[in-house]
C-alpha cells in the first residue's frame, strides 16, 4: 500500500499547534503533528456535506441568501453549500489558518472540486468569532464546523462559540428567520439545552461520516 507523503504544514495562530497536510494517491488527510489522530480525510466528508445541505434547505425560498461558514477545512462544506444555492447567493468562509486556503487552491482543491474558484465564494482571513461579533443581522445562515464541536480539540478559544454568550452572538449575526448549523463529532446534551434556553427551536440530526449507513456517526445541530 502506498504511504502518505507530507505536502505542507501550518501553525494555528495563537496556539502553536502544527497541522500537517498529507496525500496518498488521491486521498488527502489533515492531522495534528505528533498525534496519531486525524482531523479530516477527503474520503470521509458525508457529514461535512450534510452540514451545508441540511442548513440550505431552510433557504430554499430566499432569492439571494448570504451564508457564513466557519472553517474551510477541505472545502467540502463550501462545495455542498454552493451546489445547494442559486446563482445570486454569497458564501463567505472564515479561515484562521492562511495555509489552509493555500492548500485548497492547490492540490487539495481537487478533492472538493475547487469550490474557492466559484465567484459566489469569498474568504475572510481571520477568526470566525470576530466576523460574527462585527456583523449584526448579516447572514441568512451560519454554518460552524469548528474543531471537534462543543469540546474543542485543536484550539480552546473555539469552545466560546458553544457557550451561552457564543450562541447569543451568532443569533445576533443572523437576519430574521435565519438558521444556525453546528457540526460535531458526537452528541452533547448540554449544548442542545443551551440552544433551547436561547429561545431557539432545535433539531439534532445524526449523519454518517462517509455516506448513508457508512462511517462514524456525527451530529448536525440546526437551530432557528
Amino acid at each position: 500500500m502506498a504511504r502518505f507523503e507530507e505536502l505542507g504544514t501550518a501553525i494555528i495562530p495563537g496556539e502553536g499547534t502544527k497541522l500537517r497536510l498529507l496525500r496518498r494517491n488521491d486521498e488527502f488527510s489533515i492531522r495534528i503533528a505528533g498525534s496519531s489522530g486525524e482531523l479530516m480525510n477527503s474520503r470521509l466528508h458525508g457529514s461535512e456535506d450534510a452540514l451545508a445541505t441540511l442548513a440550505c434547505e431552510y433557504l430554499a425560498d430566499n432569492p439571494a441568501p448570504r451564508v457564513l461558514i466557519g472553517g474551510l477545512g477541505m472545502g467540502f462544506t463550501l462545495a455542498a453549500a454552493l451546489q445547494s444555492l442559486g446563482e445570486t447567493a454569497e458564501v463567505t468562509v472564515a479561515e484562521l489558518v492562511p495555509e489552509v486556503e493555500t492548500w485548497n487552491r492547490g492540490p487539495l482543491g481537487e478533492a472538493a472540486g475547487f469550490p474557492l474558484n466559484d465567484p459566489r465564494a469569498r474568504v475572510h482571513h481571520g477568526d470566525v468569532v470576530e466576523l460574527i461579533r462585527s456583523s449584526p443581522e448579516a447572514y441568512d445562515a451560519i454554518l460552524l464546523d469548528i474543531d471537534n464541536g462543543p469540546e474543542g480539540l485543536t484550539r480552546k478559544e473555539n469552545d466560546w462559540l458553544y457557550t451561552t454568550a457564543g450562541i447569543a452572538a451568532a443569533q445576533a449575526a443572523l437576519k430574521p428567520d435565519g438558521v444556525l448549523a453546528y457540526w460535531s463529532a458526537g452528541q452533547d446534551a448540554a449544548f442542545t439545552e443551551r440552544l433551547k434556553r436561547a429561545g431557539l427551536s432545535v433539531e439534532a440530526v445524526t449523519v454518517r461520516a462517509h455516506r448513508p449507513g457508512k462511517g462514524a456517526r456525527h451530529v448536525i445541530w440546526l437551530a432557528w
